[in-house]
């Protein structure tokens, strides 16, 4: 595989030429400011400058390129494979309730007995992301690992895009499939956030929607833990995410969930994924230096996944929720840098600040949808 990273910046334009890689095993991937959607003659560059490629991407809350963290650019990774195939689908996303359908429609115009993987990009306002996630595992083989995200918009929450048909598009969802016996993808997840409060059981809830905690008006609630910072919602919200925990005797395992939207009207909070009726939930708040081990173990997740086997480049696409970095604010770099540190030597990464990760949530099993992770997914060839 050979591997080339390049970057764009609104005002200072391209940071190097072009790699002469174009071809049908050639991967782009593409993470860039949501300014490009008014902007896309960066995009439109790659495009022509690729056109037998497969390229994929998303908007942003904030660019990862190598160890750095940028605003108003593309961070771009452009992967020439030697003996993997590789085959992209974009489909339209009406609403949310079209997740679900939508994620198996994916599924079925990836499947084929030697695919090996499916890393995905998603709108991240108009989805329920677990209902995706849903989607696309009920109709994979368990041996079929799936990764991704959903676009972010900063701490905005108006409009997000992918590239759908070569142009940053909204109300799309956007796929590509590894196929064949050379490609290696190795994958980590980790958090980092400390549980606070009483345990609290979901009374009300219709998919990603949460009317009522412990009969009692779920957005009301919120207010009261965030006093004056409640104002600023949905935004502040992501610094008080949502645990959801296991009923399984002594595990300590949690999914967490982010806020993406409020509705005074019915005292309701919409979060990225499903809110399940009686599930046991918690509060959760930051631990600097526990979310920075966080990433650390993702890297180290995603390291060992692929083992010794990759012979060359490897290309680490780390993906983070936009809450991670409002909390961690200026100290947000060290987070990839962590990853990093642990990952092979020599692996080159890009990544982006998203409103939901999709990954494992251990070192095997089904893909899930999780906030306020680090997560991370390395792909080599063997």
């Amino acid at each position: 595989m050979e591997l080339t990273l390049i970057h764009h910046d609104l005002d200072a334009g391209w940071s190097a030429a072009f790699p002469t890689v174009d071809s049908d095993t050639t991967l782009v991937v593409v993470f860039g400011a949501p300014e490009y959607q008014e902007a896309p003659a960066a995009i439109a560059e790659l495009v022509a400058a690729f056109p037998s490629a497969t390229i994929v991407g998303c908007s942003t809350s904030g660019e990862i390129y190598g160890t750095k963290i940028h605003d108003r650019s593309l961070a771009v990774a452009i992967a020439r494979f030697e003996g993997t195939a590789l085959r992209r689908v974009s489909l339209p996303i009406a609403s949310a309730s079209d997740s679900c359908a939508t994620g198996e429609a994916i599924a079925d115009a990836l499947a084929g007995d030697d695919l090996r993987a499916v890393f995905v990009l998603s709108d991240g306002l108009g989805v329920n992301g677990s209902e995706l996630v849903r989607g696309l595992a009920g109709r994979l083989p368990s041996s079929v690992v799936v990764t991704g995200g959903l676009a972010g918009d900063g701490p905005r929450f108006e409009r997000t895009w992918v590239i759908h048909e070569g142009a940053p598009a909204s109300g799309h969802v956007s796929a590509v499939g590894f196929y064949g016996d050379r490609v290696r993808i190795g994958h980590g997840s980790k958090g980092g956030w400390d549980a606070f409060g009483p345990r609290r059981q979901v009374t009300r809830a219709e998919g990603n929607v949460l009317f009522e905690l412990d009969g009692r008006p779920a957005l009301a609630l919120y207010k009261e833990y965030l006093g004056e910072r409640a104002s600023g919602l949905p935004a502040t919200g992501l610094l008080f995410p949502l645990a959801l925990l296991s009923d399984e005797k002594g595990s300590d395992r949690l999914i967490v969930r982010t806020i993406l939207a409020v509705d005074e009207a019915t005292n309701s909070l919409t979060f990225a994924g499903d809110i399940p009726n009686g599930a046991r939930v918690q509060l959760m708040k930051a631990n600097f230096d526990r979310l920075i081990e966080g990433a650390e173990g993702a890297g180290e997740g995603a390291s060992q996944s692929i083992g010794d086997t990759c012979g060359g480049p490897v290309l680490a696409l780390a993906i983070s929720c936009v809450g991670r970095r409002l909390v961690l604010s200026e100290r947000t770099e060290e987070e990839v840098e962590a990853t990093l540190d642990v990952l092979p030597e020599g692996c080159q990464q890009i990544g982006f600040y998203s409103y939901g990760e999709i990954s494992p949530y251990a070192s095997s099993g089904p893909c899930e949808l999780h906030n306020q992770t680090m997560t991370l997914t390395t792909l080599c060839e063997v």
